[in-house]
């Protein structure tokens, strides 16, 4: 089965358009946890607008299943995985400001880059996964750099199934092929949703995690927290 953590920025998003501590971000991730999910991940960002360095903090006492951090590996960052320990660091090419992701990294540009800062978390037993767009030769690209998992930018394919072009899976089929054949796990993530997550997981090999946060907080106002996550948790097997 296909491992769903649960990407709880938007939790931290509403928390702090109020001020105080409602929602309750650790009593959420207990939560979800107990809902059947298999894993949590956040990803801070410089200006804390969401997740704050010390909820990743904090998050390591709650977390019992996997624990995953994304971000741009700038020295804070790195200095606050190696603090938090999580089970896997996803490495993400955010821009600051960014509102959210927009791109993969370019393996082969930042391969030395990227193979020094894995190699740090790896010496510390942290799983480690780069953030890449669905192109063979970035697949290429991240084996050189040591990681253990890439995670595939789903924004594309999320786009063209909304208008019904369900060959905009293609590109992924084959970055995940490729991804396969050299020994690489596969993790996917962003604007992944209830709509898309079945037909992605049905055409693509050796799929291991999805991260999935806007979408399904979203989803949860509807159907509640409960509902979503174990829908989720239905198409995912």
């Amino acid at each position: 089965m296909t491992k769903l953590s649960v990407n709880i920025n938007k939790i931290a998003t509403l928390r702090n358009a109020r001020g105080g501590n409602v929602p309750d971000l650790l009593r959420v991730a207990t939560d979800i946890q107990r809902f059947g999910a298999h894993g949590i991940t956040v990803h801070p960002r410089p200006d804390e607008r969401h997740i704050r360095y010390q909820d990743a903090r904090d998050l390591r006492s709650v977390v019992t299943t996997e624990y995953n951090i994304e971000g741009n590996p700038q020295h804070n960052f790195i200095d606050l995985v190696l603090e938090c320990q999580p089970e896997q660091v996803t490495l993400v090419p955010d821009a600051i400001g960014a509102i959210t992701s927009s791109a993969g990294w370019d393996t082969v540009k930042h391969r030395d880059y990227l193979k020094e800062v894995i190699t740090e978390f790896k010496r510390h037993g942290i799983r480690t996964s780069i953030f890449v767009d669905p192109e063979v030769a970035m697949i290429e690209g991240a084996v050189a750099t040591g990681t253990d998992r890439i995670e595939l930018y789903t924004e594309a394919f999320a786009h063209q199934y909304s208008v019904g072009n369900e060959k905009g899976i293609e590109p992924y089929r084959m970055a995940a092929e490729k991804a396969v054949e050299l020994g690489l796990g596969i993790n996917a993530g962003h604007d992944l949703s209830l709509d898309n997550i079945q037909f992605f997981k049905q055409n693509i090999p050796g799929l291991l995690e999805v991260s999935i946060g806007h979408a399904l907080i979203s989803e949860a106002l509807y159907f509640g927290l409960d509902n979503v996550v174990n829908m989720y948790l239905q198409k995912l097997k």
